[in-house]
């Protein structure tokens, strides 16, 4: 376990900027984070499960990991800890599609979750911890109430491709929702499904993008103090199994039928969601 003196002793640079620019109801992510049996229990799964979305499933699934860890650590912890560990995971992702994306795609993407991420960024600045937390589990249920309604006929995607203004649209939402949750896949998903992409095509473009999503949100985590000398130690030991996730995901992308694993994700986000959802409001 690490406390909170050590931390100060051995990285006052990072930990005064930290402070600097933090959100005041945010402190608790500076203080002690146990690193135990219980943490590893969840964070291994977790961090392991993203890693195969987003290395062979077009990141739809990689914001489950998010309201899975919440179960044991405060919301914007556990959102901290997944920044860094997505980050290795879109550079591991980014060499196997390499310049396969579909670039007008990932144009209108990106530049539309520039105000979105702002937008996340002064929401984070004045939501308390149980707001965060229900937001991560509506995300979660309201994820998997869409696929479902998508499944039995309830809701039609357009005939035709969506064009670029409406993927700036989508890219605010993935934006605002990947800064909050980590949950900027389905809006992305949306958008790049309306493009009749390749299947390999459809998962390049997501990967460019959110790398690029993520590239744009580390300096925000840092200067609010959602990112912490604690988070990033917690996140050297689950380095390697970001990475095993990736290179699992990109061979399971060939071999494994993808309603076997989004049913799995279906039942990790609707279990997690429901319980982050009651936590909050009690």
């Amino acid at each position: 376990m690490l406390r909170r003196g050590k931390i100060e002793r051995r990285y006052p640079v990072a930990l005064t900027a930290l402070q600097v620019y933090a959100n005041p109801q945010f402190g608790d992510i500076l203080a002690t984070m146990t690193i135990d049996f219980t943490f590893f229990a969840f964070a291994i799964p977790a961090v392991l499960f993203a890693g195969i979305s987003k290395g062979g499933f077009g990141s739809g699934a990689a914001f489950a990991a998010t309201p899975f860890l919440a179960l044991i650590l405060e919301p914007a912890q556990a959102v901290g800890l997944m920044l860094p560990l997505l980050m290795l995971m879109d550079i591991g992702a980014l060499r196997p599609y390499w310049k396969q994306w579909d670039w007008p795609s990932c144009r209108a993407l990106i530049l539309g979750a520039v105000p979105g991420i702002m937008l996340g960024i002064a929401f984070f600045r004045v939501a308390n911890a149980d707001v965060i937390r229900f937001l991560i589990g509506f995300v979660a249920v309201a994820f998997v109430a869409y696929r479902g309604a998508r499944s039995i006929g309830w809701l039609r995607r357009g005939r035709g491709a969506m064009s670029d203004r409406a993927g700036m649209l989508a890219g605010a939402v993935a934006g605002f929702t990947s800064f909050v949750s980590h949950a900027g896949g389905p809006p992305a998903a949306i958008f790049l499904l309306s493009r009749s992409l390749s299947k390999t095509g459809f998962q390049a473009t997501t990967v460019m993008v959110f790398w690029a999503v993520n590239m744009m949100k580390f300096a925000p985590y840092v200067a609010l103090g959602i990112i912490s000398a604690n988070t990033f130690i917690a996140d050297l030991y689950l380095a390697p199994v970001a990475l095993l996730g990736v290179w699992a995901g990109v061979w399971f992308h060939r071999m494994v039928s993808e309603k076997v694993f989004f049913l799995i994700t279906y039942v990790l986000l609707l279990s997690t969601g429901s319980k982050l959802i009651w936590d909050a409001l009690l």
